[in-house]
């Protein structure tokens, strides 16, 4: 973290705690080396795509559609000389760029699925993207996450930390990346000793 954002966030502590009464402020010793702050932002992206899923049984084995909307996080441990984690307008520019080119008013096909290809195919002009696996919302998410962001985030600053896809009103799914804790955690779970 910058030394200017360790200090603005320490100092902002100090005048939280200077307007408690319960707490001595002179007491009070911060280490702006153990200051470990994140900052977040989201940017939320609409998009149309046609799926099915490959094998479903059900009824999303056939051919539908959804208004998504997608809902990236991108985190960093410091801001820019504006006060920014990165400006809105280029995750905008970013995400909502590869999905208009992508995704939006296309269909989005499991590259198992044989026959739903063959038959996109049969309509010209045609739009589709395979992805490796069915396109559940749990799966767009994870590739998102996993294998877009990285690169149209590449040289940012910033990385994406969670993205989730709203398939309808009422249903999402998110991917999130592990956290610094949760990574800990489960790093103490696995040299944990049982006796």
């Amino acid at each position: 973290m910058g030394d200017s954002m360790a200090s603005q966030a320490v100092d902002r502590l100090r005048k939280w705690i200077s307007c408690r009464e319960d707490i001595d402020l002179a007491a009070i010793s911060v280490n702006r080396n153990l200051c470990t702050m994140s900052l977040t932002i989201m940017r939320r992206v609409k998009f149309c795509a046609g799926h099915r899923l490959h094998r479903h049984g059900g009824k999303c084995e056939f051919f539908h559609g959804h208004n998504y909307v997608a809902d990236f996080y991108v985190t960093a441990h410091e801001t820019d000389d504006v006060g920014r984690v990165i400006d809105f307008a280029d995750l905008k520019r970013l995400f909502k760029g590869w999905l208009d080119e992508h995704w939006d008013h296309g269909f989005v096909l499991n590259a198992a699925d044989e026959n739903g290809i063959r038959a996109i195919k049969q309509v010209e002009p045609s739009k589709y993207y395979l992805l490796p696996n069915n396109p559940t919302a749990e799966n767009m998410a994870t590739y998102l996450l996993t294998e877009v962001c990285p690169r149209l985030l590449a040289d940012t600053g910033v990385t994406a930390s969670k993205v989730v896809i709203w398939e309808t009103d009422e249903s999402f799914a998110e991917a999130s990346l592990p956290t610094r804790d949760d990574r800990e955690g489960a790093s103490q779970l696995t040299n944990a000793t049982y006796r």
